[in-house]
């Protein structure tokens, strides 16, 4: 049974039965990545995708963004299926992957320009979501000249300028400082509600699952498939920091969860809505 969303809004993302596998780059061995997972995501919903290192979280995002091929199995985005990737599909990784002889308004401005937009609509464009990521007095300044959380929000605003209609997100926040990424987790909350995108967003980390996501998908050791999925009961647009520090609901979550990931190979996985 495919593990649905509960939000009664229309799937973007449906994934049936998908089986992936990784191969490594140096040796060329191949494995089992994933293995009978199953999966809707709604349209509109920020999906946090969480379980413990080797499960094949990164391997499933490569998989929807259209970079690796199904061994088995298949992903269904507007009724089509993702057979490359897209212009529908906008991926952030940890990397910032910005260029360095670019400044930040013409970085962001990239992937217009490559479509061929004129200039002018092109900066407008990008300008509105460099303001949208608080960034509109750094466009002319270079990377180099940028902190690793500006950076991340520059790649942020490149990614929204091209228009997806949904956002994966491979631990974009795991390489700055905890302050740093408290901000952006904040800020990217904010950014998807006015956005109102679908966002797929890949962590380690439990706390920022619950922050961020309407529902968290724990994922099994590998071959991943999906545990169990939970309903974060924080609505998005009250969560901050400091309330959800303060309420018991939250530690109680964060502990439930941390359970879940805990949990070894023996446990039987569960795709169903708790």
């Amino acid at each position: 049974m495919t593990a649905a969303s509960s939000s009664g809004a229309p799937p973007k993302i449906t994934i049936e039965g998908l089986a992936l596998d990784y191969v490594n780059p140096d040796s060329g061995a191949r494995h089992r990545a994933v293995e009978g997972l199953d999966l809707v995501v709604a349209t509109n919903e920020f999906l946090c995708v969480l379980g413990p290192s080797g499960c094949g979280k990164s391997t499933l995002l490569s998989a929807i963004a259209g970079f690796l091929r199904p061994a088995r199995g298949r992903i269904v985005m507007a009724g089509e299926n993702v057979e490359g990737p897209g212009a529908d599909r906008g991926v952030v990784f940890q990397e910032y992957a910005l260029l360095p002889w670019m400044n930040v308004l013409d970085n962001a401005a990239l992937g217009l320009k490559l479509r061929g937009v004129a200039r002018d609509e092109r900066y407008a464009v990008a300008r509105r979501y460099l303001a949208m990521a608080n960034l509109h007095d750094v466009e002319h300044k270079y990377p180099h000249e940028l902190s690793g959380g500006m950076k991340q929000r520059v790649a942020v605003a490149r990614t929204l300028a091209n228009s997806p209609e949904v956002m994966l997100m491979d631990e974009p926040f795991a390489a700055v400082d905890a302050q740093t990424r408290m901000t952006l987790q904040e800020e990217l909350g904010r950014i998807a509600m006015q956005s109102k995108l679908t966002v797929i967003f890949i962590t380690h980390s439990v706390e920022e699952a619950i922050f961020l996501g309407d529902r968290v998908a724990v994922m099994t050791p590998g071959p991943g498939r999906i545990r169990k999925i939970v309903e974060v009961p924080f609505t998005r647009d009250a969560r901050t920091w400091s309330r959800l520090n303060a309420d018991p609901a939250f530690t109680a979550m964060r502990e439930a969860l941390l359970n879940l990931v805990r949990l070894g190979h023996d446990a039987p996985a569960q795709a169903r809505t708790v």
